[in-house]
């Protein structure tokens, strides 16, 4: 997986990049073929915003949060994706293979 973490009116630093890149390694955990993830993290005023965007074979997948902590708004941004990636995943597995092992082991 490949990390491209940017800052918009904030400076990336080595923490930011150290958190980030742990709190991602639990997506590319639950779903081998992350590709690339692009994220970026904004300050405005007292609004902290992740936002990311991974791609994975065949499609993109979108998210963002907004916390008055940075690191919260990681936290956030982490968690909704690993969601999405568990639910794009339970989308792609064949579950039609399972029937059908059950069904000839059954007869």
């Amino acid at each position: 997986m490949q990390l491209d973490l940017s800052g918009h009116h904030v400076e990336i630093t080595p923490a930011m990049r150290g958190y980030v890149t742990k709190r991602f390694e639990k997506i590319s955990r639950h779903f081998e073929q992350v590709l690339d993830v692009h994220c970026v993290l904004t300050v405005e005023k007292l609004r902290h915003k992740a936002e990311a965007t991974v791609m994975l074979r065949g499609n993109k997948i979108y998210a963002d949060a907004t916390d008055e902590n940075m690191y919260a708004a990681i936290d956030a941004l982490a968690d909704k994706l690993d969601r999405c990636v568990k639910k794009h995943k339970e989308k792609v597995s064949d579950h039609h293979a399972d029937e059908v092992i059950k069904a000839r082991s059954s007869s």
